[in-house]
């Protein structure tokens, strides 16, 4: 498929996906913040590179949920009192609060398929790790992460 092609396959999914191009999305954050595309992605949490790539349409999606996590919680910054009226602290406040939040994207707060999302991620750690180490990191991870430690002790057991 030719470049232009795939670019405007990528906007169209990011039209359905997202509910706009999401190089509109992150532009308005770029001049509401008065931030560089390059600080905006380190706020994010991702690379410079990469949200061009995004943003002009060459990928369509964020692959990290917690990075696009971060760009809803900077579109909802934007709305409060001080942000929307350009108060320099306010802003450097918001990108330092997003910058440094550590959101999860759990079952409870985005719906998926977990049956279809238990086996990708099964298959993919049996790819990566031994079955010994997995179940070790099942029983560190027990008492504090219950459902992870399930997972990984699944992962760890004999097909």
């Amino acid at each position: 498929m030719e470049d232009h092609k795939i670019v405007q396959r990528n906007l169209a999914l990011q039209r359905e996906w997202y509910g706009e191009p999401l190089g509109d999305r992150v532009r308005r954050l770029v001049v509401a913040f008065d931030v560089s595309q390059a600080n905006l992605a380190e706020v994010l949490g991702i690379s410079a590179p990469m949200l061009s790539q995004v943003m002009s349409g060459r990928r369509a999606k964020i692959g990290n949920p917690a990075v696009l996590a971060r760009l809803i919680m900077l579109e909802r910054k934007v709305l409060t009192p001080d942000v929307a009226a350009g108060k320099r602290e306010a802003l450097q406040r918001a990108l330092d609060e997003v910058r440094a939040s550590k959101p999860s994207v759990t079952r409870d707060n985005l719906p998926v398929d977990v049956g279809r999302t238990d086996r990708v991620a099964v298959a993919a750690l049996r790819r990566v790790a031994d079955p010994g180490d997995l179940t070790a990191a099942a029983d560190l991870l027990n008492g504090k992460f219950p459902d992870l430690a399930e997972l990984l002790r699944r992962a760890g057991r004999p097909y």
